[in-house]
């Protein structure tokens, strides 16, 4: 049963074909749930942002199952995606758990060591197992991701200094129109991007900055944590704010273009002699590439920041070993567990069926001898329990160990216990499962 990762990146894909094959947010549940429906799909899980849409599954066939995952994208999407392939990868067994690891480290990162990706991949693992296309497999790895993420951020300088998405637009602004010192700035979606670059302006001297957002409160919440330079307004607003800002930054999760060569234009023809600079981080993008025409206005997408950042990153990059090891160690973990998978349903019967006879021979001894006294009596379970014990090691051991080593050989070991001893266990991973998201 193969493990895959089938996705495309900002590595492989450009923005704009990024966001033309993006999931709108609100379908990402009813998404994993259609994937069920496919019999190669054993467990799903997707994870998209800015920079990737990825799709990691356990397949009952590699080519029957990668097969029916393009099929899902283009049945769910109902467009065109007969353009996939060709930024599509596809990424198997080892290859797939390595990544799942570099993702969750920051180290595939636009910018390496982002603090967004680890709160992304949560929020990925936490939607599947909603909709209940997790198993055992996934579960355990992305479990074992979160892991590696959180243990490199605290142990290594991978995610050192402030740099993000949103203060690298900040950043690109300041290179583009100068001091920011005094400026007017406008962001648009008070998300988390938003908010800290918000935060960021401030920082940098901004004199005016106006949030808007689809959810008004929202916006406000910010503004208030910015204090008397910031305001928060409605959408509809947008035009007006856009004749008095300096710089903008937008980062919606809107699926249309929100800044339109028609309201860009309109706010331009009240302020011709002062230029527009915008920073769209969004993914599907904010703003119309088309507004570009538009004298005045310069805009810079999501891909043009890494090179903005990529002086700032050095301290980053001497944590790359460092982070390596810690995947490394992971990633060895992992597979020993998963190889080791078809031994655990044989062992877990084993031991049930003779803790089983032990308590029954032990409640009808106790019957035949009342006069036990409560330490006489746990003496004898003690003494039961390591018998037990003892005659159970070599074979779980054993059985385990080969798992790791043959998982051929030990499925045979595995089909012998269960014949000899009658157990009936059940499948590895009979279904999808019900272990509660991980908590904050």
């Amino acid at each position: 049963m193969p493990l895959v990762c089938l996705g495309l990146s900002h590595h492989t894909a450009p923005v704009e074909v990024r966001e033309r094959h993006a999931f709108p947010p609100h379908r990402m549940g009813e998404a994993l749930i259609a994937l069920r429906d496919y019999e190669a799909v054993r467990e799903a899980l997707m994870l998209q942002t800015c920079g990737r849409l990825e799709i990691y599954a356990e397949l009952e066939d590699y080519e029957v199952g990668v097969g029916q995952l393009k099929s899902f994208l283009g049945n769910f999407r109902h467009g065109d995606v007969s353009d996939m392939d060709s930024y599509m990868y596809t990424l198997l067994g080892t290859q797939a758990i390595e990544h799942v690891f570099r993702v969750s480290t920051g180290l595939d990162s636009m910018l390496i060591g982002e603090a967004e990706i680890l709160g992304q991949v949560k929020d990925a693992y936490v939607q599947a197992q909603r909709a209940r296309s997790l198993g055992k497999t996934l579960h355990t790895l992305f479990r074992a991701a979160l892991e590696a993420g959180k243990i490199a951020r605290t142990q290594t300088f991978i995610s050192s200094d402030s740099t993000s998405l949103a203060t690298a637009a900040v950043a690109c602004a300041k290179e583009h129109v100068g001091d920011l010192n005094g400026r007017s700035a406008l962001i648009v979606g008070a998300g988390k991007m938003g908010a800290l670059a918000a935060r960021r302006l401030k920082a940098e001297g901004a004199s005016a900055i106006v949030l808007l957002n689809r959810s008004h409160k929202r916006a406000q919440h910010v503004a208030d944590e910015l204090g008397e330079i910031a305001r928060s307004a409605e959408m509809p607003g947008l035009v007006d704010a856009l004749k008095a800002a300096d710089v903008v930054v937008t980062s919606t999760g809107a699926s249309h273009f929100v800044l339109t060569p028609g309201n860009l234009a309109e706010a331009m023809l009240a302020r011709p002699d002062r230029p527009l600079f915008i920073v769209d981080i969004a993914v599907p993008r904010d703003v119309d590439p088309d507004a570009a025409r538009i004298p005045g206005v310069g805009i810079v997408d999501v891909d043009a920041l890494k090179d903005v950042v990529d002086i700032t990153l050095e301290k980053r990059r001497e944590a790359i070993p460092l982070v390596e090891e810690i995947i490394a160690a992971h990633v060895e973990r992992f597979q020993q567990w998963y190889q080791s998978r078809v031994a655990i349903p044989v062992i877990a019967s084993l031991t049930q069926k003779a803790e089983s006879i032990r308590e029954a021979e032990l409640e009808r001894l106790f019957a035949r001898v009342p006069e036990l006294t409560e330490r006489q009596r746990m003496l004898i379970t003690g003494a039961s329990l390591t018998i037990v014990s003892k005659l159970l090691h070599s074979a779980i051991v054993r059985i385990r160990d080969k798992a790791v080593e043959n998982r051929a050989e030990a499925l045979t070991h595995a089909k012998m216990l269960d014949e000899l001893f009658e157990l009936q266990a059940p499948a590895e991973d009979a279904a999808f499962a019900t272990t509660p998201p991980p908590q904050e």
